[in-house]
């Protein structure tokens, strides 16, 4: 847990980002007023995960989810929340999927690749045999 109240912060460059990207062009913002902003959103957040953390508990885990998110959100009152954020919960669930999925055909590539090394490997030893015989061999008939 945090030592002091003040690292429960969010990063000043997040929030002078999320605000500049709220803001229309040539809409300036005083120091003042983004570190209230900056407080707000934090006890925004521990009010909203701690919400969450009271579904969780009723559901007897200890790990949070994004449906505890999305109950703790109509919870507190910002129901206008909860569907865009279960979009961007899809676009990530996919996206996460898209990922695995990639990974997965990556490594069967390798592995294919890898099987198709040690089989030239082993056709090129069976070729070195077979050659090192057939000089034996001719060996053994010159002799």
């Amino acid at each position: 847990m945090a030592e002091r109240p003040e690292d429960l912060n969010l990063p000043n460059a997040v929030i002078t980002r999320i605000i500049k990207e709220a803001l229309p062009d040539g809409v300036n913002i005083s120091k003042e007023a983004r570190s209230a902003i900056s407080r707000a959103a934090s006890v925004f957040v521990l009010y909203a995960t701690s919400c969450a953390n009271n579904f969780a508990v009723k559901g007897k885990r200890k790990t949070l989810n994004a449906g505890d998110v999305l109950s703790a959100m109509e919870e507190m009152e910002f129901q206008r929340f909860v569907a865009p954020l279960k979009e961007s919960l899809e676009v990530y669930r996919r996206e996460q999927k898209g990922k695995k999925e990639a990974r997965k055909d990556k490594d069967k590539k390798a592995d294919s690749e890898e099987q198709d090394k040690s089989r030239e490997e082993e056709n090129d030893d069976d070729d070195e045999r077979m050659e090192e015989e057939e000089q034996n061999d001719e060996e053994e008939l010159d002799n």
